[in-house]
């Protein structure tokens, strides 16, 4: 596979990773198999071939069960895996709240390892910001963690911006990752930044105005979230399915019905490259998002082996030109993501 780089330590990974989230958090409890998913993991390493395979989980995730799976393929393979996790945000019977003081987030990451069975995290990333403790103190202790080995690279996630929000014109209105660069600003100050995760995608590419333009001037990675659309754009999901409570997409106002059919346009688009390249609309989206730049990482979420191999195989899709302008002519995503 192809190798890109995050940060200006020149951190190598294959050109496709893989979302561990879905696994083990917010999507359809009755279908996470612990079982399936560990073969998942493993699938993905393996499509990888000699390029190392970015496994982006959270100590979130469940809370801890989705670090605990990964941890038994790292047992196994941890040479060919690129580890990437999070910490920041406590997770409790109806409520998550963000905790960055420096105490707990060296705790964290010691359980992180653990749970991990690895002796160093490759990036650890800041997934929300506390707002009770200046980002200089958390991100200065999470440097502390780099100098004592246990971390190579920091990463924050993108916050302030949901996609979605759009002038009547359709295009994105201005300032949407304004606080997440603003924060990039303050703790690139104290430790260098290098890689920010966000999301990207066809029916979202709020990214592309102002902070991926960040992360390109600074020699930044940028990990593509949710590249699929939360599966929208797979062309998989039928307008009116329905969805079990537990899966955020029940509650999510681009899942209704009604928005879900009036998006259909956009998989249309897709199918209709996709039939061109011998290739599904899934790897169509994906090699969209890995055209945006040669330091973007698109992270698809996968429960399945099948969808890891599918999905690996965006990064020998070589989408043309004309490909391009077909699908910047696609009408805009309706419906908002707040």
């Amino acid at each position: 596979m192809e190798r890109r780089t995050i940060g200006a330590g020149a951190l190598e990974v294959g050109a496709v990773g893989l979302g561990c989230m879905p696994m083990s958090w917010a999507y359809t409890g009755s279908r996470q198999r612990g079982d399936a998913s560990l073969r998942t993991v493993h699938a993905a390493l393996d499509a990888g071939g000699d390029a190392a395979t970015l496994l982006d989980t959270a100590d979130m995730y469940g809370p801890f069960t989705n670090e605990l799976l990964i941890g038994r393929v790292l047992k196994e393979r941890r040479g060919e895996a690129f580890v990437s996790t999070k910490c920041g945000l406590l997770v409790g019977e109806q409520h998550i709240v963000a905790n960055g003081r420096p105490g707990y987030v060296k705790r964290a990451c010691d359980a992180s390892l653990r749970r991990l069975q690895t002796e160093t995290i490759d990036l650890y990333q800041l997934h929300r910001v506390d707002p009770e403790v200046p980002v200089e103190e958390t991100w200065g202790a999470m440097a502390e963690l780099v100098a004592a080995g246990k971390v190579r690279a920091l990463g924050l996630c993108a916050v302030g911006a949901r996609a979605g929000r759009r002038a009547a014109h359709g295009r994105p209105r201005p300032g949407l990752h304004d606080a997440t660069i603003r924060l990039l600003e303050r703790v690139q100050q104290v430790f260098p930044v290098s890689a920010v995760e966000a999301e990207l995608s066809v029916w979202s590419p709020e990214a592309l105005d102002a902070l991926l333009p960040w992360c390109v001037a600074r020699g930044v990675g940028f990990l593509a979230a949710m590249p699929l659309g939360n599966g929208f754009l797979t062309g998989t999901l039928t307008p009116g399915q329905g969805f079990e409570p537990d899966d955020l997409r029940a509650r999510h106002p681009r899942f209704t019905a009604e928005m879900m059919a009036a998006n259909q346009p956009l998989v249309v688009g897709l199918r209709r490259v996709a039939e061109r390249h011998g290739a599904t609309p899934a790897q169509i989206a994906l090699a969209w998002t890995l055209r945006q730049g040669p330091h973007v990482v698109p992270i698809p979420g996968a429960k399945r082996a099948r969808w890891a191999v599918e999905n690996a195989g965006a990064a020998a899709v070589a989408l043309t030109g004309a490909d391009l302008a077909e699908m910047a002519a696609l009408p805009p995503a309706l419906g908002s993501w707040d």
